[in-house]
């Protein structure tokens, strides 16, 4: 039972009830106080303002848990400012993730945020909305369905839980193959192009699976089929193609991929099948270029992701993974549970999970449609077009993704010396409030610096025309900035310890450190992995 207490205020009480009259916007967050913080100032002489501007980097204090309460207002006060230094969702071009749906959807997902989804026979109904977007899921790509049955797949996190299912689905089979074959199992690898995201690699790392990737050259940012069957072995588990690659948009040629692999399968007695990453392009392909045949229409594709919070259109934390046939998802991955109510196949690598998602997948499959769906895309595409050919008006860039994929637009800069300046334009671009990632292309085009605008829904005419302006103004600052010779900086490196006793200061800052700081802006590659992608 949950007790409130009332309690009548007096005036002074009910004045420093409201949260800004408050003591709490003058406190510090519980932290410790026996450390000390170090501050990298870098004061930057900003030619088009006139003014320094400086940026605080501020090295990890020691939050710890406050020894008393504080009011709800105030809680919810200070976490809401001090968000609002996040940047705007519906500004970061960066991601393919939904940053806006309708309010009755926003409405059902408030109503479904406190059902755990793992509960099925307690929310039978949230359970069957989710075999319902599985199914609906699974024929849209053309699986191998009959009228009275259902779908084999599951609802996941996001891509990356799904393709973890998938690839762990894939080195099962090839295991119990090998295993009944009398042949080693220890040695799988799986096939990819190097334009993969991250989820694949994380996937090869965890689960101890080499990971074979088909390297990409000048003007080729996909995987080559013909390359990607030439590496395919006898512990080849799956050859994985992307159907809208993160870093370009482009779809990767699946039919080929199938044909050539079948081929290879008849002349050498392997059983290689394909999976195919439709995180991207899975609710665009379907709408948009219905002829192009990379689904369940091919035989060698066994499986397929695809993220329900990209061009699914519902918020953040949903994915999907579905299978031809229930023969190609072997039945010792999935875990039987019963002390919930009620005997409960489950195969997911975690185990609860909020059902909004869910809820909010099947109001986007029920409020829009097939026809939603088109229009949806459509515009998207729209939206893409424009920004093409405002980029190529400016006469500086070269478009390097492609008309058909997804809508999206990638291009570097013409001129070779002017690669470095990919880095600087997204940084101008911030000032105004965009988020456009510059990159460097994987292994082979390193050389190459892309900037990339993600088209999503809520991305129309008006912003889109508003962008390109933008992009106008930070040229001309940036070729002013060059013709005055390079920006001045100066870093500062200032220790804070605990102010002197009686000082009425909070804290001691004293300069440990100064030096000049040459303005080179140059891309920094993390070793070990890939550095891009959203999932």
């Amino acid at each position: 039972m949950v007790l409130t207490h009332v309690h009548d205020l007096d005036d002074a009480a009910a004045a420093s009830a409201v949260v800004f009259a408050s003591r709490y916007v003058q406190e510090p967050l519980p932290r410790s106080n026996d450390g000390r913080l170090l501050l990298f100032v870098r004061l930057l002489w900003a030619n088009c303002l006139g003014v320094f501007m400086a940026w605080l980097e501020i090295l990890p204090c020691r939050y710890e848990l406050g020894e008393k309460s504080i009011s709800k207002d105030a809680a919810y006060q200070i976490i809401h400012d001090e968000l609002l230094l996040d940047s705007s969702p519906r500004l970061n071009l960066a991601s393919f993730v939904t940053t806006w749906m309708e309010p009755e959807c926003d409405k059902l997902i408030l109503e479904g945020i406190n059902k755990n989804y793992a509960d099925m026979d307690e929310y039978p109904v949230t359970t069957e909305l989710q075999n319902r977007c599985v199914n609906i899921i699974a024929r849209l790509f053309k699986a191998p369905v009959g009228a009275g049955e259902k779908a084999v797949g599951v609802g996941t996190v996001g891509s990356s839980e799904a393709i973890m299912l998938a690839g762990l689905a894939f080195k099962r089979r090839w295991q119990n193959r090998r295993k009944a074959a009398g042949k080693p199992h220890d040695k799988p690898n799986i096939v990819t192009g190097a334009n993969v995201q991250v989820c694949w690699e994380k996937f090869a790392r965890y689960f101890e699976v080499e990971l074979k990737e088909v390297k990409l050259r000048e003007g080729c940012y996909v995987m080559d089929p013909d390359e990607a069957v030439a590496m395919v072995d006898e512990n080849t588990i799956c050859v994985a193609a992307i159907l809208g690659s993160t870093l370009t948009g482009e779809f990767e040629d699946v039919k080929r991929l199938n044909d050539l692999l079948a081929a290879r399968n008849r002349r050498t007695g392997w059983d290689t099948p394909i999976h195919v990453d439709a995180a991207s392009g899975g609710f665009i392909a379907p709408f948009l270029y219905p002829e192009l045949e990379w689904d369940f229409r091919l035989p060698l594709v066994k499986s397929i992701n695809v993220s329900g919070h990209k061009y699914g259109l519902v918020y953040a934390g949903v994915g999907w993974v579905v299978w031809r046939n229930k023969e190609d998802l072997p039945e010792d991955l999935i875990f039987h549970i019963n002390y919930l109510g009620a005997d409960q196949p489950t195969f997911t690598l975690n185990f609860s999970k909020g059902s909004s998602q869910i809820i909010a997948q099947y109001y986007q499959f029920l409020r829009l449609g097939f026809e939603g769906y088109r229009n949806v895309m459509e515009n998207c595409m729209e939206s893409a077009r424009i920004l093409r050919e405002g980029l190529e008006r400016t006469g500086r860039f070269t478009i390097i993704s492609k008309d058909q994929g997804v809508p999206l637009v990638a291009f570097t800069f013409k001129r070779e010396e002017e690669t470095s300046l990919a880095f600087r334009l997204s940084s101008e671009l911030r000032r105004f409030g965009w988020i456009v990632p510059a990159y460097t292309m994987p292994a082979n085009l390193e050389h190459m610096a892309v900037l990339r605008v993600v088209v999503r829904e809520d991305f129309g005419r008006p912003l889109a025309e508003r962008f390109l302006s933008h992009v106008r103004m930070a040229l001309d600052e940036l070729d002013d900035e060059a013709k005055g010779g390079p920006v001045p900086r100066m870093r500062v490196t200032i220790e804070l310890g605990p102010a002197a006793k009686g000082s009425g200061e909070e804290a001691m800052a004293r300069v440990v450190k100064r030096e000049s700081v040459v303005a080179v802006q140059r891309s920094v590659s993390l070793a070990g992995g890939k550095t891009k992608g959203v999932c």
